[in-house]
């Protein structure tokens, strides 16, 4: 696809003609897939956590990836992303992103092909700099090798790049005000902004998002929703995991289903959240509770939102005891 077509999709219509002609099965073909999974399978001891045949994910388009607690979708993650390795229990396990083969390549490689991710608890270091943070993303800096980093002049132009870089990103998230802050000291929301933001630093061609909103502060969701539709809108693909189904409706275009490690539906979200097999990996036998339900998803995300704000707030004050 070239940079013209993926630039119009910032056109709602334009996504909605691209995504019209693919079918709604499991493991669809999508016009130009940035990422193809064929036979991926991890089990821990006796139980399979991930068994997916076949996925494609659409270049430039938001797809949600969603399914309930236990499906497999922070092990899908970490298994395509080289944070884990999957289970020899199938032949022709093979990944490819944009082209590039990503079977037995680490964590770092694959960011360096441009596929990163975030993870569902930050992974931000409190006890370092908002900015030092920030810089730490950056790729191919020259004052990390050993033998460079003893001339000053050979880095030192670099570095200033790579901290107007950091400066950059960090207004466009609202934390500039913070670059001298430790990380620790940032609210849970504030963290996933410098989480997003840090994986900006090394020009990913796909971000994977898992679980951006969880335990974020009512205040700060819109202003991550608006980030992760400005990102498509500059022709960034965007994968995330996400439980609160008002956000899947209301940010993706594409949206695929995991029900006890396997992909059971693909589509557009509304079609997704009537399709039987959904409903009933969602709620089991409560076969008549539309999925769609407000004061279902509202009551639960509610309960999973207050919970994990509270144990954030007591690990952080238990840190600052410490």
């Amino acid at each position: 696809m070239t940079s013209t077509t993926t630039g119009s999709l910032a056109d709602p219509a334009a996504r909605v003609a691209l995504m019209a002609d693919v079918e709604r099965v499991p493991g669809s073909a999508k016009p130009d897939p940035i990422l193809k999974v064929d036979n991926i399978v991890r089990q821990f001891g006796g139980m399979t956590a991930v068994d997916v045949d076949h996925l494609e994910v659409q270049r430039g388009i938001i797809t949600a990836l969603i399914g309930p607690n236990g499906a497999g979708k922070t092990t899908f993650f970490n298994l395509i992303t080289g944070f884990d390795r999957p289970t020899s229990a199938k032949t022709g396990a093979h990944w490819e992103f944009d082209g590039a083969t990503l079977d037995k390549t680490s964590a770092s490689s694959v960011a360096r092909a441009g596929m990163v991710r975030t993870f569902q608890l930050t992974k931000a270091l409190s006890r370092m700099t908002v900015i030092d943070n920030m810089m730490l993303g950056a790729q191919d800096q020259a004052g990390e090798n050993l033998f460079k980093s003893v001339f000053k002049p050979l880095w030192s132009r670099q570095e200033r790049e790579i901290e107007a870089k950091a400066e950059e990103l960090l207004d466009r998230f609202k934390l500039l005000e913070k670059r001298n802050d430790y990380a620790g000291s940032l609210s849970g929301g504030q963290r996933k902004l410098l989480e997003m933001a840090r994986a900006l630093m090394c020009n990913p061609k796909m971000i994977m998002l898992d679980e951006p909103m969880a335990g974020v502060n009512p205040a700060l969701t819109q202003s991550l929703l608006g980030h992760i539709q400005s990102l498509r809108d500059e022709g960034m693909t965007v994968l995330f995991v996400e439980h609160d189904m008002h956000v899947v409706r209301h940010i993706s275009d594409w949206v695929a289903v995991m029900a006890e490690g396997r992909l059971v539906a693909e589509g557009p979200a509304d079609t997704v959240m009537s399709d039987t097999a959904v409903i009933d990996a969602y709620l089991g036998a409560h076969h008549d509770t539309d999925l769609g339900d407000d004061s279902l998803l509202d009551d639960q995300a509610a309960q999973q939102l207050a919970a994990e704000v509270a144990a954030e707030e007591a690990q952080r004050h238990a840190e600052g005891k410490s």
